[in-house]
């Protein structure tokens, strides 16, 4: 299977690129930061995507301008590369007859994750406010009663409720892919990748995550700083188990309906909090402790964790990379240069 890889060149999708080669496939990489003259290009650019896309059967659309943001001062930023590049990226897909896509997506399209309280069940929280954030009140209460909430694993047919613009943006993909398989009796899978790490990672850059800021001080000699009080549930997810799970996605999409897009979490199953990655990550390492600052960046969410079943049962993908040997390994990987562009990550 020929496979077009958008953003081949990146974190994510040189993963994908080896793991195609090593199963057989012929990938192709369209990323504006390839080594090769011949692979680089701008999603954006139809003349490109059209040149690319020659003799593919399929596309892995990793492209994307990846992080929290700024506010609101990058929004067309965001806008123009994820939601622009992915409607001329499928424009092009229709014009050549490829009918099938495998989406990077994101699990922060479901904004504040699924809670429940013990006296009105599972309910869905405003975003925090300012006045509590900076009180140190962290959790979001019930709104309806104000009492605490029990975090829960999220599913697929959760509402989408993004927080930020990029969380917009990744659910603008979604619904961009979907009109297109409507439209081209096309099949789409959107993998909503949870926290990627591994080796590879761009080291100490706002759009890597977490995880590349905390390596990133251990490798300074400096504690990582952990924003809130470090509770925050998150499932952090090994590099090598995504990449297996977009070529399984790949090999699966003749055996989905057409006309459609099917979302599946992507994640290890086995959620942590920042505060215990921070650790387990200092200890790999032999660095400082970690320390928590109390500070927050707002249009953060509080938990989001979300079961991976669908995926498990209906197309028998799940992780292999545990928690403490994932973190053990990335303790030791080699980073990335710190990123001049945005590159993918969820």
């Amino acid at each position: 299977m020929r496979v077009l890889v958008t953003g081949g060149s990146g974190f994510i999708g040189s993963h994908i690129v080896t793991v195609l080669e090593d199963a057989g496939h012929e990938p192709v990489v369209l990323d504006t930061a390839a080594a090769d003259p011949a692979s680089r290009g701008d999603v954006r650019d139809a003349t490109a995507v059209r040149e690319a896309l020659r003799g593919a059967d399929a596309v892995c659309h990793q492209s994307a301008m990846v992080g929290l943001g700024k506010g609101f001062a990058d929004a067309s930023a965001y806008v123009a590369s994820n939601d622009l590049g992915t409607a001329v990226l499928l424009e092009q897909m229709a014009e050549t007859g490829v009918h099938r896509l495998v989406l990077a997506g994101s699990m922060v399209v479901y904004g504040e994750g699924r809670y429940s309280c013990p006296a009105h069940g599972v309910v869905r929280p405003g975003p925090r406010s300012v006045r509590d954030l900076d009180s140190g009140r962290f959790e979001p209460p019930c709104p309806q009663c104000g009492a605490a909430l029990v975090p829960e694993l999220v599913g697929e047919d959760a509402p989408a409720d993004p927080r930020n613009v990029y969380a917009t943006t990744k659910l603008a993909q979604e619904h961009l892919a979907a009109a297109w398989a409507r439209a081209t009796d096309g099949r789409a899978v959107s993998l909503r990748y949870h926290n990627v790490y591994g080796d590879g990672m761009p080291r100490d850059t706002p759009y890597a995550g977490v995880a590349s800021f905390f390596r990133s001080a251990l490798e300074r000699g400096e504690a990582p700083r952990v924003y809130e009080d470090g509770a925050q549930r998150r499932d952090f997810v090994h590099v090598d188990d995504v990449a297996a799970a977009n070529v399984l996605a790949l090999e699966a999409l003749d055996d989905l309906p057409r006309g459609g897009l099917r979302p599946y979490n992507t994640g290890s199953g086995q959620p942590h909090t920042v505060g215990e990655m921070a650790h387990e990550l200092a200890e790999a390492f032999g660095g400082p402790a970690p320390v928590v600052t109390g500070e927050y960046r707002l249009g953060d969410v509080r938990h989001i964790t979300a079961s991976s079943e669908r995926f498990r049962s209906e197309l028998g993908w799940s992780a292999r990379v545990p928690f403490a040997e994932g973190m053990t390994r990335f303790a030791k990987d080699d980073l990335a240069a710190a990123a001049t562009r945005p590159s993918t990550a969820p």
